[in-house]
């Protein structure tokens, strides 16, 4: 096939979207299948993936990485960080220290590396990241899980301070071996210089945040919500690439301080971007996981399989859990929560598909190596921890009570409409169709059918299709107590409201009456709605 960039990205979105889903089927994570399929539109395979996209690997990378960033920042609590921000900014630190360090060592042996080639290696692999970890988590704070101590927000604060000191080490490092030579302060700045990177990448956060609520909210130059992540995504990009050529500040610490401020400083405008960035993140996990499959070089990767596993079990057990029990010394959390650690806080993925190549680009001795450990601790960590976050969270954190105002909430919108015979079944049925579409919901239309014909019933179930025709709905009838079927139909199928006529001021057996949606409101704790008059009900 030629080399035609538009043929490459068809193939990278459409077979990783299938390979994606295929190992999703075969309950494996998604990001598994777009890897392998990488490596099978690669060019040690069938070369289906041309140079020209080869070429934009790694804008295209920076693209994803900046929406993974955004995500985590706009899902950020910030009373949550408060009370565990000693524990945040520990974990920012020393696990990744501990595993370097525990790498370098054990590589001296397998590899026969010097101490600072073998902590070059230790900084590409204690690298932790965020395409795996901040999905993750961002899913477990949907669904409650480990909430009201704040761990989640601990870990996605923790992991981008990680990378700041890893890739502040990592240039530190590449140059001493390039040149041969480090200057005698050099390691002495260390801890300023990330301290700096730490500080002015808040700081240009916080402005590019202020700078997004003016032009949106208080100039509103922003006329629709395709405008307002246009704007946000370019203004967010920018910051990083900013960060490339001015390496004063962490750009992606930068990313992830503005949307935590945007929620600060608009929490409407955080919802929605929130909404929109998760939308992103579809296109975004395909490019970022299939291109890196197809850079994967698996001769290297074969010569270093054994070795390599052993090198990242040794860096996980001896290093990095040693710097985990370090970081929660003091913490309030249970011996459960400092496990979760483990599945939660392990996965590699992003920072080493962007490094592992750079030695051997620069002819560092043992970059080979470098770039093939790096590509194994992808292939091993990211599956596996995009498994066993969702896996092990059950388990080992508690389930608590989620604040909508700081993270998209994982549900389902079902609304149960009950109607009869009368015209009130019209009202029923268009405010059923209307909560459904701004939900993206669902429909469930009972009919409690103690006497009505069946020219009725079909009329009923015509007209429902007919209002319902975009809204995915089903048509049910039963018998019995009104009220009663109501009650156990909105149980049975777990709607989320209910929709009911207004009482009716003659009694007849097809008609709620006002008896029938006392009972209702009474018996169940969800929204009930009445229309068909001037006003709406809620309880």
């Amino acid at each position: 096939m030629p080399d035609n960039l538009l043929f490459s990205m068809i193939s990278i979105l459409l077979w990783g979207f299938l390979g994606g889903q295929l190992a999703r089927r075969f309950g494996a994570p998604p990001l598994l299948g777009m890897m392998l399929v990488g490596i099978l539109l690669g060019s040690q395979v069938s070369n289906l993936i041309g140079e020209q996209a080869l070429d934009l690997a790694d804008d295209l990378r920076t693209m994803a990485v900046m929406v993974i960033l955004m995500r985590a920042g706009l899902g950020l609590d910030r009373d949550k960080l408060v009370k565990q921000g000693s524990v945040a900014l520990r974990l920012g630190f020393i696990p990744a220290i501990t595993e370097a360090i525990a790498i370098s060592l054990v590589s001296m042996w397998l590899f026969q590396f010097d101490f600072f080639t073998g902590l070059l290696l230790g900084c590409v692999v204690s690298a932790e990241s965020p395409a795996v970890i901040v999905p993750g988590m961002l899913r477990l704070k949907s669904l409650g899980w480990g909430v009201s101590r704040g761990i989640v927000d601990a870990i996605l604060t923790g992991s981008a301070l990680s990378d700041v000191l890893v890739l502040l080490l990592f240039s530190l490092l590449l140059n001493f071996l390039s040149q041969g030579t480090i200057a005698s302060n050099a390691l002495w700045l260390l801890p300023i210089q990330v301290i700096g990177q730490i500080i002015l990448g808040v700081i240009i956060g916080y402005l590019a945040a202020k700078l997004i609520v003016f032009l949106i909210i208080k100039q509103k130059w922003i006329q629709n919500w395709v405008q307002e992540t246009l704007i946000t995504a370019s203004l967010a990009l920018l910051v990083i690439v900013l960060a490339t050529q001015v390496p004063y500040f962490s750009g992606y610490l930068a990313v992830m301080a503005m949307g935590f401020f945007v929620i600060e400083f608009s929490p409407p405008l955080a919802r929605r971007l929130r909404q929109e960035f998760n939308h992103l993140w579809i296109v975004a996990e395909i490019l970022l996981f299939v291109l890196m499959g197809a850079t994967i070089e698996l001769k290297v990767l074969s010569d270093v399989l054994l070795p390599g596993i052993l090198l990242l079990i040794v860096g996980l057990i001896f290093g990095r859990t040693i710097g985990w029990y370090l970081s929660t010394i003091g913490s309030n959390w249970t011996w459960r929560e400092k496990l979760f650690l483990l599945p939660g806080n392990s996965a590699k993925a992003t920072v080493q598909a962007a490094i592992g190549a750079i030695p051997l680009s620069l002819g560092i001795p043992g970059g080979d190596i470098i770039l093939a450990i790096a590509a194994l601790s992808i292939l091993i960590t990211a599956p596996l921890g995009a498994w066993a976050i969702p896996t092990f969270a059950p388990k080992l954190l508690t389930q608590d009570a989620v604040d909508p105002t700081k993270t998209n909430v994982l549900s389902r919108t079902i609304i149960l409409g009950a109607i009869d015979t009368s015209s009130v079944a019209i009202s029923v049925l268009s405010k059923v169709a209307d909560l459904a579409r701004r939900t993206n919901g669902e429909a469930v239309i009972i009919h409690v059918n103690n006497n009505t014909s069946a020219t009725e019933l079909l009329k009923l179930q015509l007209l429902a299709n007919k209002l319902l025709l975009d809204i995915p709905h089903q048509f049910l009838t039963t018998t019995g107590s009104v009220s009663a079927e109501i009650i156990r139909l909105a149980q049975e199928h777990q709607v989320t409201d209910v929709v009911l006529g207004k009482p009716q001021p003659k009694f007849s057996t097809n008609l709620l009456t006002s008896s029938i949606s006392q009972e209702v409101l009474q018996a169940i704790k969800i929204p009930v709605i009445l229309v068909g008059s001037a006003y709406e009900k809620r309880a």
